[in-house]
């Protein structure tokens, strides 16, 4: 236990430093300028180029969806994640002690004796296999439905709704990426920083009042023509946990046949069924699991 209060203390001491030379110094893999300037651009592209032309600039919930993309990036991780993750890579590795094994038997892989560019595609491709099979898990678990419904209470999309997430999603994600990196390993910053922003920009393009496709690239990168469909409110007959799981990239829900763009989805109606019961303030939409019934 003594071992875990350290890991608390040093986890936020750390994170506190690190988050303070974040806003105070400009590099390339910044990822607080790096949201605001990625933010700021794919909004730029909606204002240029709106799909829905009716759609005001400052859309409903546009400044909580704000809010929730520097809490959940940045507070959220100062207050709860890097303990969580700290702790987790911990507790994992005192439990292969006590089996007498080490994390080490289990790596497969070391990108780092790769070329650097295949080994990053190697690290990105995982990535989003895991992620979109845990995307898929918060639509098909009622338990985890009902954090997740938080992301799905957006009624007009804009990039902000991409980061409009309950604080267990990434708990969730996190958890069930640590083992799949922890047996490839040897991925460095740089690596991270480019999977990351990647990520990053593409969600936030999902979510943009844009209608791309990127034409035949759509059966590779998830696209907002495609997404617009998973925040549909009324899904398929055969498909009622949900469709176009992808995260960063369409090609999974092709390959896995959950795929569903019957037309140009510019004006279907979004949310989920009784959403209109949902809470609208912060707070209550961070109690909402907690005080709901699966």
């Amino acid at each position: 236990m003594e071992k875990y209060l350290e890991i608390f203390k040093n986890s936020y001491h750390g994170y506190f430093n690190y988050l303070w030379t974040e806003m105070t110094r400009f590099h390339w893999e910044n990822y607080f300028y790096g949201l605001i300037l990625v933010s700021l651009v794919v909004w730029g592209l909606e204002l240029l180029f709106p799909w829905r032309k009716k759609q005001n600039v400052f859309r409903k919930d546009f400044w909580l969806d704000t809010f929730y993309m520097f809490f959940n990036f940045f507070l959220l991780n100062l207050i709860v994640l890097i303990f969580l993750s700290n702790a987790t890579a911990e507790l994992f590795n005192d439990i292969l002690g006590f089996a007498g094994l080490k994390l080490s038997a289990f790596q497969l892989l070391d990108l780092d004796a790769l070329p650097f560019g295949f080994g990053l595609l190697i690290f990105f491709l995982i990535t989003d296999f895991v992620q979109w099979n845990t995307h898929r898990l918060l639509h098909y678990s009622p338990f985890l439905w009902n954090f997740h419904k938080l992301h799905h209470s957006v009624k007009e999309m804009g990039f902000a709704a991409h980061l409009r997430y309950h604080w267990m999603e990434p708990v969730v994600y996190k958890s069930l990426l640590y083992i799949p990196l922890a047996i490839i390993g040897g991925f460095n910053v740089e690596s991270v920083a480019i999977v990351h922003f990647s990520a990053l920009a593409i969600g936030h393009l999902n979510h943009a009042n844009l209608g791309w496709d990127y034409g035949f690239l759509k059966y590779i990168f998830n696209n907002p023509k495609m997404h617009i469909w998973h925040h549909a409110k009324v899904l398929p007959k055969n498909a009622q946990h949900g469709v176009n799981f992808g995260i960063s990239l369409s090609l999974w829900d092709y390959l896995f046949r959950t795929d569903h763009i019957p037309h140009d989805g510019r004006d279907v109606e979004l949310g989920f069924n009784g959403d209109e019961k949902f809470p609208v303030k912060f707070t209550s939409q961070m109690l909402y699991p907690v005080k709901t019934k699966n």
